[in-house]
């Protein structure tokens, strides 16, 4: 694996770990009345997304390993561009629900 392809890998993995553990214990009415935590953790989908769409370009069969890569970026572009429109209930679910499959793919990658 080239290592740009590896950078962008462990760049996706630190931010997931990072959402993962800023959301610890906490619960969807934590997330929604705390603004800086909300904050945190759409900065590590950005983070992700990004690193993801920067990896599809460099190497597409990499990015295409990841389930629901093109979704990824998707949420990425939403978070930039519609900020407005971020439905918090559905980012904790993603956190919930998404993320731990994520890590794993990644893992698994990197190994």
């Amino acid at each position: 694996m080239p290592p740009e392809s590896r950078k962008l890998l462990e760049d996706m993995r630190r931010a997931a770990g990072q959402i993962t553990d800023f959301t610890a214990g906490l619960s969807l009415d934590d997330y929604q009345s705390d603004q800086k935590l909300r904050w945190s953790v759409e900065r590590g989908f950005e983070i992700i997304g990004e690193a993801l769409s920067q990896l599809g370009k460099m190497d597409a069969a990499l990015a295409g390993r990841i389930s629901e890569y093109r979704k990824i970026i998707s949420f990425r572009n939403i978070l930039i561009h519609g900020y407005s429109r971020i439905n918090h209930a559905t980012t904790w679910d993603i956190v919930q629900q998404d993320l731990p499959e994520l890590r794993r793919e990644l893992d698994d990658l990197l190994a």
